[in-house]
């Protein structure tokens, strides 16, 4: 943020691998597939009872939810009524929208390329960009379905798929949701969107990476250091601070901090958040679209916006002193570094090259 603060970090790890054995059965005219119910839409609010079909699956809200696409995670909100077919549709997380195969590039585990055979192969062990059909130590078949190479996250238009999220946050708050993130996307359209598609994987990366850095793996929503809530309230702002002086300190996927940042994102945005701070910790999409307001304007000490810094080319260390720039120039190696190591996990997932210029 523009006053610049160092943020405690706990690290969140462990991937939970589960696996399921399905009976065979004979295929006979009764085994159709059930019609798919309307398909699920991350604006609709839902109440309890209501069914919808997401990822070729029906699912039923338990609950009251809103910007929580369908999952067996999250805050588990979704009961899976298990797989359709026909009308309804929705959802893309197993589209077969993966980057191409580069020989020599690294690959982290659970990375999907497309070979240049058209077939899918996921990283079983990490590997230099070992040839799929030839290491199958290192590649397992990986079987999807929908449009071909390119793009990523299926009918979301954004470069990461809603898999790539989970595994990039696999012990992640449920209020960080995936479907949040994405419809935060269209109050900025040009986030992930600008330049080549090796360009747009790189700044969906660095963003991730920096938010996955504030928050612990987006496991927090608060400021953990309680002791500085009081501290953000600037009192010479002609507005104050109504909402108290302890309302504005870190929250959401950025840590927004001080009552002139919530004044000037919620004019952007055209929520108040000025009197209504909490809403960055309690409704998913404005918090992601707190992140991407300050991604996209905000230049800190940088000179320029993190955004335009990835998309010209001036490297991941430049968003670093954007964001926080007290880390840079030897004030917190530990930080920095921390930063760039989630960014070149990133970017391995998504399969493309981290560029230059890492630090700050």
């Amino acid at each position: 943020m523009p006053r610049p603060r160092v943020f405690a970090l706990l690290a969140a790890a462990g991937i939970a691998l589960a696996a399921a054995g399905a009976a065979i059965l004979p295929a006979t005219a009764s085994n159709a597939a059930t019609a798919c119910a309307a398909a699920y839409n991350n604006s609709a609010v839902y109440t309890g009872g209501m069914q919808v079909s997401y990822n070729s699956h029906n699912w039923t809200a338990k609950w009251w939810t809103q910007y929580e696409a369908p999952s067996t995670g999250g805050s588990g909100v979704w009961a899976d009524n298990g797989s359709c077919g026909g009308s309804g549709g929705g959802g893309g997380g197993t589209a077969c929208n993966y980057p191409a195969w580069v020989a020599g590039q690294y690959y982290a585990v659970g990375a999907i390329v497309r070979y240049t055979n058209g077939l899918y192969y996921q990283a079983t062990h990490e590997n230099p960009g070992y040839d799929p059909t030839i290491s199958t130590w290192f590649w397992s078949p990986y079987a999807c379905s929908g449009g071909g190479g390119g793009g990523g996250g299926g009918t979301t238009g954004f470069v990461v798929s809603e898999a790539q999220f989970n595994q990039m946050f696999p012990s992640r708050n449920g209020f960080y949701t995936y479907a949040g993130l994405t419809d935060a996307m269209a109050k900025y359209p040009a986030f992930a969107k600008t330049g080549s598609d090796t360009v747009k994987r790189q700044e969906a990366a660095a963003f991730l990476a920096n938010v996955g850095h504030e928050t612990g793996g987006l496991v927090y929503i608060n400021e953990i250091n309680t002791a500085n809530w009081p501290h953000y309230c600037d009192y010479s702002q002609p507005y104050g601070c109504p909402a108290g002086q302890s309302a504005y300190h870190g929250r959401g996927p950025i840590q927004l901090s001080w009552n002139f940042n919530y004044k000037a994102a919620g004019d952007a945005l055209g929520v108040d958040l000025l009197n209504n701070p909490d809403l960055v910790a309690t409704n998913s999409s404005i918090s992601w679209q707190t992140g991407l307001w300050y991604w996209m304007t905000g230049t800190g000490n940088a000179g320029t916006t993190s955004h335009n810094a990835m998309v010209n080319g001036q490297g991941f260390g430049t968003t670093i002193r954007a964001i926080n720039s007290i880390e840079c120039n030897g004030g917190n190696p530990a930080q920095v570094q921390s930063r760039v190591n989630l960014y070149n996990q990133f970017t391995a997932i998504l399969g493309v090259p981290a560029g230059g210029n890492l630090t700050c």
